[in-house]
């Protein structure tokens, strides 16, 4: 029978996650700068490019959430809230997809005013939105919309809207919980959704928190991503 190491192996998972990023993040660097020389000179493999990006991306937002996740059990996540504007921070994610939308033929439209401002941690909530544009890439087919408005109570709502098939209807019936959603046979883990909830409900105000929910329809006729902070 072996015996205990006294190794805690959730920190040392945390910390090869926090070296992995940092890699990967380097990584990213690179592969950026070649896609835009490579779309300045009209490559054919400019696309290839694009969809190498894309999926980078994707395994570095997962890495991102996974140590966020482990902050937030381990109780040293803190948001910093600030004012921010909100359009900027649209403009920003957006942009992160711009080669992928290209080579796809996606179109990606921003609905904000310029005048819609908003309290929040702005790297929590740029995580949010660009893991479910990353997502949505995945199952829009020809046009996806991101908005943004300011609510009566000081707050701001913003939707990630597309014309794919919508979520199905196991994701719209049930309460995330990331050990109770994961399908073993396609390999869904509901990982990004159950971050986007963690990060909505540290943003408080006074007796209102913030909240994520799903619906199908909307202008475009697909999926409706909406995040709701106070």
């Amino acid at each position: 029978m072996s015996k205990p190491t006294g190794l805690d192996f959730s920190a040392v998972l945390a910390s090869s996650v926090h070296d992995m990023k940092n890699s990967l993040s380097l990584l990213l660097t690179s592969i950026d700068e070649i896609g835009l020389e490579l779309s300045a000179a009209d490559s054919p493999i400019a696309d290839r490019m694009a969809t190498l990006q894309y999926e980078a991306a994707r395994v570095n937002n997962d890495l991102v959430q996974l140590l966020s996740l482990y902050k937030l059990d381990q109780n040293v996540l803190a948001p910093t809230i600030d004012e921010h504007h909100v359009r900027d921070l649209l403009e920003e994610e957006v942009a992160r997809y711009q080669p992928l939308f290209q080579s796809r033929e996606v179109r990606c439209q921003i609905e904000c005013a310029d005048d819609v401002f908003g309290f929040f941690d702005r790297d929590l909530i740029s995580g949010v939105i660009g893991n479910v544009l990353a997502n949505t890439i995945r199952y829009t087919r020809r046009n996806i919309e991101v908005s943004a408005e300011a609510t009566g109570k000081g707050g701001i709502i913003i939707r990630v809207e597309d014309d794919g098939q919508g979520f199905p209807q196991r994701m719209l019936d049930q309460d995330v919980a990331l050990n109770a959603t994961t399908n073993f046979q396609t390999g869904s883990t509901n990982l990004g959704l159950y971050f986007a909830k963690r990060v909505a409900q540290l943003h408080q105000q006074e007796d209102r928190a913030g909240s994520v929910d799903l619906s199908n329809g909307g202008k475009l006729g697909g999926g409706v991503f909406r995040l709701i902070l106070p």
